[in-house]
């Protein structure tokens, strides 16, 4: 919610917009960061790295099971 300011001079107003400005324009490069973060994040090849240790426990887990049948 905006607070309601009574300005005296056009020289605090204009130091208000040029705040507002600035942290509209270091919004605008959060935004940026996180959609850049984003992708990166669901690139393929990220997505697989995080999968691999997953793939392999699986794995390891039907060799295992194979060998034990063999043995039976």
């Amino acid at each position: 919610m905006m607070k309601h300011t009574k300005y005296d001079t056009f020289e605090a107003i204009d130091q208000d917009l040029h705040i507002l400005k600035l942290q509209r324009q270091i919004d605008e490069e959060k935004l940026k960061l996180s959609v850049e973060h984003v992708k990166q994040e669901m690139y393929p090849s990220n997505l697989l790295g995080e999968l691999a240790p997953l793939i392999q426990k699986i794995a390891i887990s039907l060799v295992a099971k194979k060998v034990l049948q063999k043995l039976n």
